[in-house]
């Protein structure tokens, strides 16, 4: 199996393109190549296959072996990998994930790809789809309570479901701790990815985040997204702000004439090489 490693802000994946589908054994073969003592290492596995709606499609397999329905940073190094390979010949495509199809830009900076745009769609905010338990229209500062601990979450849906969560120091939190608590708790139907969050100005927050099926990770495309989104809804930030992950800065903005939310940020090459 050949493979490239890319990694989106330290969010790293293995990315096998050519197949037609995934093999019937796609959840063992993920755990063995994400392991970092025995396999390749990584956040999830990536197959770039053939669309009929798309220029490419993306699924994305955590490193757990369960399947994610998007990944913001997985989309980007995609993104990247088919224009610099020649597979699309234009700086705007189109990627098919499980949660839709996205359209992406390409920027360039001295003729190479310098970052990537990506129109990350309309964020579901409706209690039910998220999913989590509660019939709401939104879910803003709902409580919780995990491990004796009471906190208040902020719930988001960008193609895959997020709680959001707003502590003093994101970057000192103990997301190791708290992140497998809340990512499993019962209000929510297929569990969750947990951003703990601070608050520096309207237009710059940092981040921390506990993914689903991956554990904490250096980013998290759709968690900036969301957190985004929550703390617009939450009056905390302006429409655009940027997201500090610690892998690295996102700009993610929520359009007002369109409802949808825009990320921009890196992709890089890391190495190719052969699974045997």
């Amino acid at each position: 199996m050949e493979f490239t490693k890319m990694h989106g802000l330290g969010n790293d994946f293995v990315i096998v393109h050519g197949e037609q589908e995934l093999p019937a054994n796609v959840s063992e073969l993920a755990v063995a190549v994400c392991n970092r003592h025995f396999g390749i290492g990584a956040d999830g596995l990536v197959y770039i296959l053939p669309s009929e709606s798309a220029d490419v499609r993306m699924r994305i397999i955590n490193s757990d072996g369960s399947e994610a329905e998007q990944c913001g940073n997985a989309i980007r190094c995609v993104s990247t990998y088919v224009v610099e390979h020649g597979y699309v010949k234009r700086d705007e495509l189109t990627i098919e994930t499980q949660a839709g199809v996205q359209h992406v830009q390409i920027i360039r900076e001295d003729g190479c790809v310098h970052a990537v745009r990506v129109d990350m769609g309309e964020p579901v905010l409706e209690g039910l789809q998220v999913p989590t338990v509660f019939d709401k229209p939104a879910v803003i500062d709902q409580p919780i309570e995990a491990g004796g601990h009471a906190f208040t979450f902020t719930a988001v849906s960008m193609g895959n479901p997020h709680c959001v969560i707003y502590v003093d120091d994101a970057a000192t939190f103990d997301i190791h701790g708290w992140g497998p608590l809340l990512e499993s708790h019962s209000y929510f139907p297929r569990n969750i990815n947990v951003e703990f969050v601070s608050i520096h100005t309207r237009d710059h927050v940092t981040m921390r985040v506990w993914e689903r099926g991956a554990g904490a990770t250096l980013a998290c495309g759709t968690g900036a997204c969301a957190t985004l989104v929550s703390s617009v809804l939450n009056g905390l930030t302006d429409r655009a702000a940027t997201v500090s992950l610690a892998g690295g800065d996102l700009f993610i903005e929520w359009n007002v004439a369109d409802n949808h939310v825009y990320m921009t940020g890196p992709a890089t090459f890391v190495f190719d090489g052969v699974w045997e």
